[in-house]
């Protein structure tokens, strides 16, 4: 603080030409503050580091000259340029003898370098240097710039002389050390560990501003271990109660109150040690109590001594006479006409409400005053301490009115945060689940994509729940309610991707429950939804899969099936989607459309969404499966760690990882062509002039590849097989032969998989505006009738605290449930595919000459023509046990022929599996 009052005299000063300073200084000075834009001001100080950096470097420049030049450098750097090239002068200038040069060295280092810049090695020796001076000025110099530059590294270099300064005669310097040690404890708190109870001694120094220094410090070890200081309450205490009647120095009054920053941070300190502490709170209630009755409440500074006294208040063992003190105080700052008085009145209101909630029951008028004021600060501020009162008598009007203000924002931060305050509040004390169901639909209407997925999950399980007890007449009705408010809901334009994703739940698990709508009107809006958001693909899954649902449930009805023509083509451009997860559910819903009533029933059943699967990763089921195909020849299966590096197609995470791979630079020769020879291709006797080998691309893994009996062409990779035709007649076309070069074609493979990978959509929704306005400035009127009302809804009723019973409503109220698993399927098993050696192919479209599928390694499987294994494709009466011959079995008549026990003939159909994309609708099929 001395060097810049010292700075700051001599720049004073030198307007008026003393200390030398030049008139060239007192001109760039001006005209920096004459310019008119920032692009002006930037010229004018470009041209001022020109003319340093020419100035700086001459040699035999008079001190005070060169003082003048880092002045100006700490100018220019103030304003935001780079004085770099004068930082090594003014470390020089921390070296000189004179006082005035050093002090405005060591000013102008702390201003531009930081503790981890490469010249702070050069100045750890003139600190040292420094502090063992017998000038007290320079000592102080030396500690501000310790303060600011010394870093952890650096820290025992200096250690021992700061503390040695601790018993300096000087109390400007005992409270310089006092900072040092405490900003080397925010730096290292290790390094000055042995040194606390340095801190205890500091406490009793007779200079007040050592004392106070010693507080800083002391609040922090305070806050990290207040268990280790309550012997120090007494302490506390004292100085505080010598402070506030008035028995330091006038020197450290403001506004006439006595030391107000030290009250401050005693109270602050108090608070803390008093904290659950009954014995230790009963020390200062006296002086707290002093502290309310003295204190002046007409300067902005008595309000703060105030308001820290009822933080202490709140902190400590309570004491009813404080706490009516304090409610006193509160009522003085929210009948003020002052926005930031009646703030602090809220805040302070909320923290008092813990202890006696009736203390805001005295001041309802003046909270539903800030509700409706148009300062926007103070109506947060207002929510925030409604949000702390709520409870089972309050929460609806609370709750409204916090949708209300969610609706009238577009901060989105903001929005977000009363979003979520607003689902707590009714999960924890919703009066019933149709007031949640409907609440809910507001937020998600309004809040959009703002709100937490975790919260969809929740109203979900609840609709599935219901009420938790054993009546289903209200269960019912529960989710009769929920349809047709979704149903009312859907036809509004953009609605939230998150809350279209519950409707099409809801409506596909309940939609014809009840038999108030019909199959196809249920149908029909959710068609409706999938065509007006075409381009989210998480909403058009739940939507087709919302369609299974429903024609399941009246397939197993009895009931005739009427697919809409909006329906149809829907499923049509879907089964062409470039998307897999869409294309699967709707190949999937032809799959279910074509069932009986028996096989839906047991794919899916009716309300099973909150039935537990069972999971059997070992896939039990198919051990017979497995040694039959064992016993014909198929070949074993090797674990996905054994696969790398083998010349097996069908293997595409494998292939994914040597694409990867062969996308580097290459540093190794091109091979050379390889003739089309009778030695190199595969030990298998090919009855066609065609033949497939492996042709193994250059890539850095130089493991021998392991050719398959028969392998496929379909894979392209950089190590799959490829179709080589050198020197072989083709048989489209014209007869003539194909060149050396095998021309191969670039194809996607389709992997298509039991877990399915969703891509949430992301949905804006608008909106809408609501504004409020009043006057804080009118008189004094009579109360409304309708603000009494008000009152009386968020004031009224029982003052505990109540939440609701567990047994009475099942609300999720914490997000650890939220992540709980929901699924369709009744004592259903789910199975990996991880111990699957052979898999048929139960369902297939229409297949593509030109895309051979995926392929099957057989063991001793006879050597086949591969053209005309694209011709067998579609003869479907060839024999099956010849490759590309496979005939796709009839899904009705496997589940028909399947017989009736054990688990070892079991079949899952992986078209019958339907996904949502969350954890609600697993249909697994599985047939015994």
């Amino acid at each position: 603080m001395e060097q810049l009052k010292t700075i700051g005299r001599e720049l004073a000063m030198g307007s008026q030409g003393g200390f030398g300073q030049s008139k060239e200084f007192l001109d760039l000075v001006k005209s920096i503050g004459e310019a008119r834009s920032k692009a002006e001001e930037d010229r004018i100080v470009l041209r001022e580091i020109e003319s340093l950096k020419r100035r700086i470097v001459e040699p035999g420049i008079p001190k005070r000259k060169m003082k003048e030049y880092i002045i100006r450098l700490v100018y220019v750097e103030m304003l935001g340029h780079d004085a770099s090239f004068g930082y090594i002068h003014a470390v020089k200038m921390t070296h000189d003898d004179n006082l005035v040069l050093k002090r405005t060295g060591y000013l102008a280092v702390t201003l531009f370098l930081n503790e981890d810049h490469d010249l702070i090695i050069l100045i750890v020796n003139t600190i040292q240097k420094d502090l063992k001076s017998d000038n007290y000025l320079i000592v102080c110099a030396a500690l501000n710039a310790v303060c600011k530059l010394i870093n952890e590294e650096t820290i025992p270099a200096v250690l021992p002389q700061v503390v040695e300064l601790l018993g300096h005669s000087k109390e400007a310097v005992r409270k310089k050390a006092i900072m040092a040690l405490h900003r080397f404890y925010h730096k290292s708190p290790s390094s000055v560990s042995h040194l606390l109870s340095n801190f205890r001694k500091k406490l009793c120094d007779s200079d007040p501003g050592v004392m106070g220094a010693t507080l800083c410090p002391l609040f922090d070890l305070i806050t990290n271990d207040a268990n280790s200081y309550k012997d120090l309450v007494v302490s506390f205490v004292s100085i505080l109660k010598q402070v506030a009647e008035h028995r330091l120095p006038k020197a450290y009054d403001y506004h006439q109150l006595p030391a107000p920053f030290i009250q401050i941070r005693l109270l602050k300190i108090l608070a803390l040690l008093g904290s659950g502490d009954k014995q230790a709170s009963e020390h200062m209630y006296t002086v707290v109590g002093d502290i309310f009755r003295k204190c002046d409440s007409s300067s902005n500074i008595g309000n703060a001594v105030l308001y820290e006294c009822i933080c202490c208040v709140s902190s400590i063992h309570p004491n009813p006479k404080l706490l009516e003190a304090a409610a006193d105080v509160i009522a003085r700052f929210l009948k003020s006409d002052s926005h930031n008085l009646k703030y602090m009145g809220i805040d302070a209101l909320g923290r008092l409400i813990k202890l006696s909630p009736e203390i805001a029951e005295q001041h309802q008028l003046a909270v539903i005053d800030c509700l409706e004021d148009p300062d926007d600060t103070l109506k947060r501020k207002t929510f925030e301490l409604l949000y702390k009162m709520t409870k089972s008598s309050n929460v609806e009007v609370i709750v409204d009115r916090m949708i209300d203000y969610m609706i009238s924002i577009n901060d989105n931060h903001y929005k977000t945060e009363i979003a979520s305050r607003c689902v707590e509040l009714a999960e924890q004390f919703a009066p019933s689940n149709h007031w949640f169901i409907q609440t809910m639909n507001k937020v998600f209407e309004h809040a959009g994509d703002l709100v937490n997925i975790k919260v969809a999950h929740n109203l979900m399980r609840l609709i599935a729940e219901g009420f938790g007890e054993d009546d289903d007449t209200a269960d019912s009705q529960l989710r009769s309610s929920a349809v047709e408010s979704y149903l009312h809901i859907i036809g509004e334009p953009k609605l939230p991707s998150v809350f279209l994703q519950v409707i099409c739940w809801v409506l596909g698990e309940y939609g014809t429950a009840d038999g108030k709508f019909s199959a196809s009107y249920i149908t029909g809006k959710l068609c409706d939804v999938a065509e007006s958001y075409s381009s989210d693909e998480t909403v058009k899954g739940y939507a087709v899969t919302a369609l299974m649902k429903i024609y399941a449930f009246e397939i197993a009805a009895g009931r005739k099936l009427d697919i809409l023509p909006e329906c149809q083509s829907l499923i049509e451009e879907l089964s062409a989607s470039h998307s897999t997860d869409l294309q699967q559910r709707a190949y999937e819903l032809q799959a279910v459309i074509g069932l009986d009533v028996r096989a839906i029933g047991s794919i899916m059943p009716s309300d099973a969404s909150c039935e537990d699967i069972e999971v059997d990763k070992s896939l039990s089921f198919l051990n017979g499966y497995v040694e039959k195909s064992l016993e014909k020849g198929a070949q074993p299966y090797i674990p996905e760690n054994e696969r790398f590096g083998m010349v097996n197609i069908s293997n595409f995470r494998n292939q994914d990882q040597l694409e990867v791979t062969s996308h580097g630079l290459r540093f190794e020769a091109y091979e050379l062509p390889k003739p089309s020879v009778q030695s190199r291709t595969p030990p298998i006797s090919v009855a066609s002039s065609t033949e497939l080998v492996p042709v193994p691309e250059p890539s850095y893994y130089r493991e021998t590849p392991q050719t398959a009996p028969v392998p496929s062409s379909t894979d392209t990779g950089p190590s799959g097989l490829k179709l080589r035709l050198d020197g072989v007649q083709k048989k489209w076309g014209r007869p003539t032969y194909s060149s050396s070069s095998a021309s191969t074609s670039n194809s996607s493979s389709l992997k298509v998989v039991n877990g399915v990978t969703q891509v949430d959509g992301v949905s804006s929704g608008n909106s809408k505006t609501h504004e409020t306005s009043y006057d804080s400035r009118r008189p004094q009127v009579e109360v409304s009738e309708e603000k009494q009302k008000l009152a009386a809804s968020l004031f009224g009723g029982s003052s505990k605290t109540e939440r609701r019973s567990s047994t009475g409503h099942k609300v999720a109220k914490a997000s650890s449930h939220a992540s709980e698993k929901f699924h369709t399927s009744k004592s259903t098993t789910i199975y990996s595919a991880d111990n699957v050696v052979e898999k048929p192919n139960l369902v297939q479209p229409p297949p593509d000459l030109l895309d051979l599928g995926e392929p099957i390694v057989a063991s001793s499987a006879p050597s086949v023509d591969p053209f005309r294994q694209l011709e067998g494709l579609l003869d479907s009466t060839q024999d099956p046990g010849t490759f590309g011959g496979t005939k796709a079995p009839d899904l009705m008549a496997l589940y028909a022929e399947t017989p009736a026990g054990g688990r070892s003939a079991g079949v899952a159909l992986p078209l019958s599996l339907s996904r949502d994309g969350d954890k609600f609708n697993t249909r697994i099929v599985k047939c015994k």
